[in-house]
């Protein structure tokens, strides 16, 4: 793969634009040299894998909280010292060690229990695991600002203290002798200053015999001498011979340190691995915040389905200056892989080849790209660009000389897995001459199969593209009434170049382009106008397709909305019927019972109203079973209407069907339109028609047999 992904596509994509923003992302040196050298994986598993981690990593830091920050000092020198017999750490590699084993515990211990939800990630931290030994050995010699402990051992304790007695003795001397001097007048305006670590007296030149002690220097004017009190020059002396015993004491307990952390060495090797890795991923990430990046789908079949796609640097670069960016959607496989785009300059040609290139290399380099989720990309192994003149002067190569030597290595490398990427395609030459060539170029990397995007402005090469089966055309559309480009791709008929249109945009002067028409083939100025009036005439209907749709979407939310509320009232309202049926029963049981009470006598004769109250509860009974009947009767009812109603849709559906059936060779039309075409080829639900000299695809739902 990467023999085929060479400097110049590189840098005809500014791929290298992107390595760019990645390397600065990255905390240590070793990712951003990764960075540096990124180029697409070497198969479609390892690039899936890599797009699956960053999207793990990026669900992590958006949905959860408390994620630990991936920043750390790199282990490399420290992996090399701990590999030799009697190397030592210095202090700082065992503040690195130490930070390093943390953030590996801290990681770990985030994503215990959530290995179904980040499977990638808690696999990729199991070739680490959850330890102290590492840092509890460290954190005994070091204390919260990473100085070496006073009691790391017994012997620096007492060295330690016998530093500290001394150099009161020192400054208990030299105070004394300072105090004396200057009450003397022999100490110059800045008293005092540090020679070689040792407080010295600056005494002007001039009283130094008067002062007892050593001379250890002057001042450039020879005004000051500087001097080591006499009475502190045996204590000065005691304290190097104290402070070289700290030096060899600490270095024996960072040996023994080093020793402790020796058996650890694959654990810690481990660390700088995983550090590294999250550190790249992490920068993935990160780019793909700034870009709005999403997960694609990516297949191991040569495909392209874009949706709502964006350039990544354009998108960032308007983001800042806070202009819109134009996404574009396009869909290109083995039936329709060589796709020539055309229409007018400064139009977004080049800007679209160049999104599809660059979003390709991006996904097959492990990258989230800034598209809709629903967005598919195939899995090329050769990705190839002509952009730009390119002119050498070194090689004496002009622009037409080196798009020719371009185009022999295309020719001989260009195949079924390759994507080839070229702007103005055909252009450097005579036009004739030129477009002719252009033409025999096409029809071979055609016939090797190849994917191709192509920018053009050549009619010979956009009536190919018509009559080619698997080969189409698209445009970007172009405001003829506004004079302005719309930056939107259309697919499935050729563009107009609008090349008198721009001209007046630019302030060429109306007559000098009427003069210009009347030099031109009245067939060409014709068709030229007739694709431009095509093209205006697709958008006024994508125009009002969008409004539909709108339209539909809002009618069908109003109509949801509607019958959820009916839905919501009917509800309120037999729950309101329920409750009042509910309590006019229990009133009128109520008065029931009241009329036995008030007929109940104290003495005798109640044998008649015992036997009115046994027949009124039976009579209620009764009542009861009989409406359970009714609500199973009901129910099975229901049932069976519903099964009838489902027996006649389906003998409906099947007495429904297409009196024409929509087949190769059938002369259809579009919907609402009066151009008519015939149908070269069905593809289950899209059709391929030729209208007039023009092949385009189409929904087979939205075309009608004449």
């Amino acid at each position: 793969m990467k023999a085929l992904f060479d400097q110049q596509t590189n840098h005809d994509l500014a791929f290298n634009a992107i390595q760019a923003l990645l390397a600065e992302a990255c905390h240590s040196r070793t990712a951003r040299e990764m960075m540096d050298h990124l180029a697409p994986l070497e198969n479609v598993e390892e690039a899936n894998y890599a797009l699956d981690v960053a999207s793990e990593l990026f669900a992590i830091q958006t949905e959860e909280s408390g994620v630990p920050r991936i920043e750390f000092d790199e282990l490399k020198s420290d992996i090399k010292r701990l590999g030799i017999s009697n190397g030592v750490l210095d202090l700082e590699g065992f503040i690195r060690v130490l930070h390093a084993s943390r953030l590996i515990n801290e990681f770990i211990i985030f994503l215990d229990k959530r290995d179904h939800d980040y499977p990638l990630l808690c696999a990729l931290l199991h070739r680490a695991y959850f330890t102290n030994e590492i840092i509890s050995p460290i954190e005994k010699v070091l204390d919260k600002r990473n100085q070496i402990k006073d009691d790391a051992s017994v012997q620096l304790l007492k060295i330690r203290h016998e530093i500290k007695s001394t150099r009161n003795s020192i400054n208990k001397n030299f105070d004394k002798v300072r105090r004396k001097l200057e009450r003397d007048g022999f100490l110059a305006e800045t008293v005092e200053t540090f020679i070689n670590s040792r407080r010295v007296l600056s005494v002007l030149s001039n009283h130094k015999r008067q002062i007892a002690g050593n001379v250890v220097g002057a001042s450039k004017t020879g005004s000051f001498t500087y001097i080591e009190p006499r009475e502190n020059i045996l204590l000065n002396n005691e304290l190097e011979m104290l402070l070289d015993d700290e030096r060899k004491e600490i270095r024996r307990i960072l040996l023994k340190l080093t020793n402790d952390l020796r058996v650890h060495q694959e654990l810690i090797e481990s660390y700088q691995y995983l550090l590294i890795t999250l550190d790249v991923i992490n920068a993935k990430v990160k780019l793909a915040r700034t870009m709005d990046g999403v997960r694609p789908a990516l297949e191991a079949d040569p495909i392209i389905e874009l949706h709502e796609a964006y350039h990544p640097l354009l998108l960032l670069s308007n983001k800042q200056m806070g202009d819109k960016t134009i996404p574009q959607s396009l869909y290109m496989d083995e039936f329709s892989r060589m796709m020539v785009i055309s229409g007018p300059n400064a139009g977004g040609k080049s800007i679209t080849l160049k999104t599809v290139g660059l979003l390709q290399i991006m996904v097959q380099c492990g990258l989230l790209v800034p598209c809709d989720p629903s967005s598919k990309f195939g899995w090329f192994h050769a990705i190839l660009t002509d952009i730009g003149d390119n002119q050498s002067i070194a090689n004496q190569l002009s622009t037409y000389s080196y798009r020719l030597k371009r185009m022999k290595y295309f020719l001989e490398k260009a195949n079924k897995r390759s994507l080839l990427l070229l702007d103005e395609f055909g252009t450097g030459s005579d036009p004739e001459l030129g477009g002719a060539l252009a033409e025999v170029f096409f029809e071979k990397l055609y016939n090797q199969q190849s994917f191709g995007v192509i920018t053009t402005h050549y009619a010979n090469i956009k009536l190919k593209a018509a009559h080619l089966q698997n080969a189409v055309n698209a445009s970007m559309l172009f405001d003829s009434e506004s004079l302005e480009p719309l930056f939107k791709l259309s697919v499935g008929q050729p563009g107009s170049s609008f090349t008198f249109e721009v001209a007046q945009i630019n302030g060429i002067p109306k007559d000098l382009i009427e003069e210009a028409k009347t030099r031109l083939d009245a067939n060409k100025v014709e068709i030229d106008e007739l694709i431009a009036t095509l093209q205006r005439e697709k958008s006024q209907v994508e125009h009002r397709n969008v409004m539909s749709k709108n339209a539909e979407h809002e009618a069908n939310e109003a109509k949801y909305e509607y019958e959820a509320l009916l839905e919501h009232y009917e509800a309120r309202l037999q729950k309101q019927q329920v409750l009042i049926e509910k309590n006019n029963k229990t009133l009128a049981h109520g008065n029931k019972m009241s009329q036995f009470i008030n007929s109940y006598r104290l003495k005798g004769q109640n044998k008649k109203l015992l036997d009115e109250v046994k027949k009124f509860l039976a009579i209620e009974k009764s009542k009861v079973v009989k409406k359970r009947e009714q609500a199973k009767n009901k129910t099975r009812q229901s049932t069976e209407n519903q099964k009838k109603t489902r027996n006649k849709r389906l003998k409906a559906n099947e007495k429904m069907r297409p009196l024409k059936p929509i087949e190769v060779g059938s002369l259809v039309r579009i919907k609402n339109s009066t151009k008519q075409g015939e149908v070269l080829e069905v593809n289950g639900k899209d059709a391929i028609v030729l209208f007039g000299n023009f092949k385009t695809k189409a929904k087979v739902s939205e075309l009608e047999v004449v």
